[in-house]
């Protein structure tokens, strides 16, 4: 079973607050991801998702009086209720607005990810076939969501996110 978390940058004024809607927006992002991901606007993590979480909840350790800027970029934004006719196999929405989305991309661009790593890594370790296979994938989705995030807030865009199984 393939698991994706679908973040997708968008203006605020362009969102409806419809589950049904939304559901039908995201899911025709999802079908058009491969270009928006090359323009930039989309991202998706599959299946490691809660992990990455995790990597940046290391900055609670590293940071104790910050106000955890670190739940933004995965689980930041508020829940987006199913209406009474959605459809039950709609995915888990959330939004996030445009002042989250900026705090999140001052956090990303903030944070070091070698010291998130030196105090997280050992628990993440197991998602690779060694070390620096793992290391390597979460750098790599660290700067993905950097590059995203960094990108919706320099456009004042909200973020949309989904679940899809």
């Amino acid at each position: 079973m393939s698991l994706h978390m679908h973040l997708r940058a968008v203006a605020e004024s362009e969102i409806r607050d419809d589950h049904t809607w939304l559901a039908a927006f995201m899911a025709a992002a999802w079908e058009n991801h491969p270009d928006e991901y090359a323009a930039g606007t989309a991202g998706s993590i599959d299946k490691v998702w809660s992990s990455v979480n995790e990597l940046y909840a290391a900055a609670g350790v590293l940071e104790a009086d910050a106000e955890e800027p670190w739940t933004l970029p995965i689980y930041g934004g508020r829940p987006v209720a199913h209406s009474a006719d959605a459809d039950p196999a709609d995915p888990p929405l959330m939004i996030l607005e445009p002042l989250g989305v900026s705090q999140a991309a001052d956090f990303l661009a903030r944070v070091s990810f070698d010291e998130l790593w030196s105090v997280a890594g050992a628990k993440l370790r197991g998602w690779g076939s060694d070390d620096a296979q793992a290391r390597q994938e979460f750098l790599g989705h660290h700067r993905d969501l950097r590059g995203f995030y960094g990108r919706a807030a320099a456009a004042g865009h909200a973020v949309v996110k989904a679940v899809w199984a």
